[in-house]
């Protein structure tokens, strides 16, 4: 790390509170463990967790960095003794222990897939978090298998856009909800075999409709709260409810009935706290699994909006005002 600058800009988070607690501010160079990397960053993927933790609402681990930011595009520049295959100039995509708002970001060599040919920084860095996230719950928790059926809330997020395409090269029948007709026809688009305006139409009624009372084989819910009950209500017999976010609330309550009869499995999860050897076998999944997808174009990050690292603020406003459909980014190079 002789050759590199002792210093870099970054985004701090300066107190809980707005988008505007997001300063611009110049701060060291991570220091790298032996199983790490350092990664010049050349973009870097906005999430909801980054929103929740610059509002004080999600607290960061303690071994994590201090600046938001859980997934990055870029070019290595150093490496741990134990930092695997990776070589200084390989560029990768990378999920991130927080970090990824600034200049330079260190990450677990584990936890770093190959910057797919053709994408540019922004789709590159859009990536991590929702293929890492929508195939470990989809595919590995949630079991969708090819002729089934799926509901995923939130159709038109960014988790929402890439579940859509996993789902449908999976050979699942993709139901979706979304909060408007735009954002339902964004998800057509994508795939989804049906969407659902859920402030227009009752989406129990029309999902019941639609299967002929026969049920969903998985939920995939980043809403819970009152979608709890109904959600349960949904479910065919041995169907598998699947949270990952609880935008509606973290209370419910429901039928436990129903969870017996209809032999029913309940799961839910969040990627950050995981251990570095559980993300590390979500990584390899990814690799092995949505990666030629990625390749085909069959699962693409959509990107939205995207802007520079002095306008992080911006991009959390969007991102909290829901009206992005797919994915938010900042450029760094």
């Amino acid at each position: 790390m002789t050759d590199l600058p002792k210093q870099m800009k970054g985004i701090q988070i300066q107190e809980p509170g707005g988008p505007e607690v997001l300063a611009l501010a110049v701060c060291d160079i991570p220091t790298i463990t032996n199983s790490e990397v350092l990664i010049k960053v050349h973009a870097a993927g906005v999430n909801r967790p980054d929103c929740l933790q610059r509002a004080g609402l999600y607290i960061a681990p303690e071994n994590a960095s201090a600046l938001p930011g859980l997934e990055v595009s870029g070019e290595i520049v150093a490496k741990g003794t134990n930092a695997g295959k990776w070589n200084v100039g390989d560029k990768v995509v990378a999920l991130t222990h927080g970090g990824g708002y600034a200049e330079y970001c260190a990450a677990e060599h584990s936890h770093c897939l190959p910057w797919p040919i053709g994408l540019s920084s922004e789709e590159a860095a859009a990536l991590p978090e929702t293929t890492f996230t929508v195939y470990h719950n989809l595919i590995d928790r949630g079991e969708l298998k090819q002729g089934e059926s799926v509901l995923i809330h939130g159709g038109s997020s960014g988790i929402g856009s890439t579940a859509i395409q996993i789902a449908k090269a999976t050979g699942a029948r993709v139901i979706v909800t979304a909060g408007n007709a735009e954002k339902c026809n964004y998800c057509l688009k994508l795939g989804a075999d049906f969407a659902i305006n859920y402030n227009e139409m009752d989406f129990v009624k029309e999902i019941s409709a639609i299967q002929n009372d026969s049920g969903v084989d998985v939920v995939l819910d980043m809403v819970a709260g009152s979608y709890v009950k109904r959600n349960i209500e949904l479910l065919a017999p041995d169907g598998r409810y699947i949270m990952i976010a609880f935008l509606g609330g973290i209370k419910a309550e429901l039928n436990f009935g129903q969870l017996l009869t209809k032999r029913l499995a309940m799961k839910g999860s969040t990627l950050r706290p995981q251990s570095v050897a559980q993300k590390s076998a979500i990584a390899a999944q990814v690799l092995t699994h949505v990666w030629p997808l990625v390749e085909d174009r069959k699962v693409t990050s959509n990107i939205y909006a995207s802007f520079s690292l002095a306008d992080a603020s911006k991009a959390h406003r969007l991102m909290e005002s829901s009206a992005h459909l797919g994915k938010i980014v900042l450029k760094i190079i």
